[in-house]
């Protein structure tokens, strides 16, 4: 085996970590700078209009609230294996959110957050990385059929015998799954899956769905008051439906984390279109949803992607 020097290793991380937050930043950039979708002008217009302190105070606490429910929500899951301060959490979760920016539904938070921890826990910290972000998913997919429901009763937008089919559909693949759940492929079975989700205790189940209602329900409201924001005047229960249909459509295409608000955006083009919405408005929420909730806490997180020091990895004594 070749042996690295150590100056040489210490070289190569802190070259990983410019090129990440370099990345970071120039994905940021580009994607404000070269959007042709963008009028700035219009924007400035109605936010020289509509310009308060306190409502751009309001949405950046709605933006801190979103953050600090999903790092509550990790510090609650990791407890399981060790228990962590707030700080820590705040560290592992802004720190992964960074590292994964580039990568297909941000997969690279799994391989960020486990280098917290020691190489043996690397198994663990993912499988409850998957716990943390599946809760999230389950819950967008519940409030998104609803909203669903609700905007095609009022829209009418696929017929009835269509919902029938999705549903029939959905339901079908659940009865399947279970069918086979004793089928192990690679050593993995959905039974084994099960098996290992009730390993956890129900008090940290409970707790991090909880605290994913509780994050769901500020990032669709945060939606909601920036329609507002730009005059945008709908019934509350049309605009809240519409958003949880967005959300749950645009989550379920495969993407990566710096073109989250394109994807997102074209959906909720298509949808709030309907509605009668203007496109550009439609696109600068979009864009604004987007900037709030993953680029500045990705700006948070090269600090912690610059300050990372392998000496940090968590050691403790589980706590089951």
């Amino acid at each position: 085996m070749i042996s690295i020097p150590h100056k040489t290793k210490q070289f190569l991380v802190l070259l990983i970590k410019v090129l990440i937050v370099a990345g970071a930043f120039y994905f940021i950039y580009n994607q404000l700078a070269n959007n042709d979708k963008l009028d700035w002008q219009k924007f400035i217009v109605l936010f020289q209009k509509n310009q308060s302190v306190s409502g751009i105070a309001f949405l950046l606490v709605l933006s801190v609230l979103n953050r600090f429910f999903e790092i509550l929500k990790w510090k609650n899951l990791v407890a399981f294996i060790h228990k962590i301060t707030l700080g820590e959490a705040t560290k592992q979760v802004l720190g992964a959110l960074t590292a994964g920016l580039f990568t297909p539904n941000g997969v690279g938070e799994y391989a960020g957050k486990a280098l917290f921890f020691e190489k043996k826990e690397t198994k663990k910290v993912i499988f409850l990385n998957l716990i943390c972000n599946g809760i999230q998913m389950i819950l967008t997919v519940i409030f998104g059929l609803f909203g669903l429901l609700y905007f095609n009763a009022q829209y009418h937008v696929i017929t009835i015998k269509t919902v029938a089919l999705i549903f029939g559909m959905v339901l079908l693949l659940f009865i399947i799954l279970f069918s086979v759940k004793k089928i192990t492929i690679k050593g993995y079975s959905i039974e084994k899956l099960i098996h290992k989700i009730n390993e956890i205790p129900k008090s940290i189940h409970q707790k991090n769905i909880l605290l994913g209602i509780c994050r769901y329900l500020v990032f669709s409201h945060q939606y909601y008051f920036l329609f507002l924001a730009f005059d945008v005047d709908l019934p509350y229960f049309t605009l809240i439906a519409t958003i949880s249909s967005v959300y749950f459509l645009a989550s379920s295409l495969p993407t990566f984390q710096f073109l989250d608000f394109a994807v997102k955006g074209s959906v909720a083009v298509f949808f709030f279109g309907i509605l009668g919405v203007n496109e550009w408005i439609v696109i600068f929420i979009s864009t604004l949803m987007w900037f709030l909730n993953v680029v500045l806490p990705v700006i948070i997180g090269t600090y912690y992607v610059l300050n990372f020091n392998s000496k940090s990895i968590i050691k403790g004594t589980k706590t089951q």
